[in-house]
């Protein structure tokens, strides 16, 4: 998969592009770029996934952050794995058909990013 850089566009204007499971997962080399364009609060592990933590002050205040994230997965078609209790929401983002890393996963990390700052 070859992915170009430095066009300007924010990914976050991009669209997530259906994965056909054709392609390799990004390598290392490839997601070092790309985490430069999403909130530093992102972690990528074992080269396989994105993960980000978000604290809330209750229950509901998560709740309510997982629903209007889970409405941006829908809307965008790509769907994003939430772990959530009492003031924590964990959102873990790969791309299931390929069991790893895509550019799509890092718009959906953007697009989250700048709901956050909308």
């Amino acid at each position: 998969m070859t992915v170009i850089y430095g066009d300007n566009m924010g990914l976050y204007k991009k669209k997530c592009i259906p994965c056909e499971g054709n392609t390799p997962p990004l390598n290392d080399d490839e997601i070092k770029p790309l985490m430069l364009e999403i909130d530093s609060d992102w972690r990528v592990l074992n080269s396989h996934h994105l993960k980000r933590e978000f604290k809330f002050d209750d229950f509901q205040k998560a709740l309510d952050f997982v629903n209007v994230v889970g409405e941006i997965c829908e809307n965008t078609g790509h769907h994003a794995n939430f772990e959530f209790g009492w003031g924590f929401v964990i959102i873990l983002i790969w791309t299931h058909k390929i069991d790893g890393l895509t550019e799509s996963d890092f718009i959906l990390a953007s697009i989250i990013d700048q709901s956050l700052k909308d």
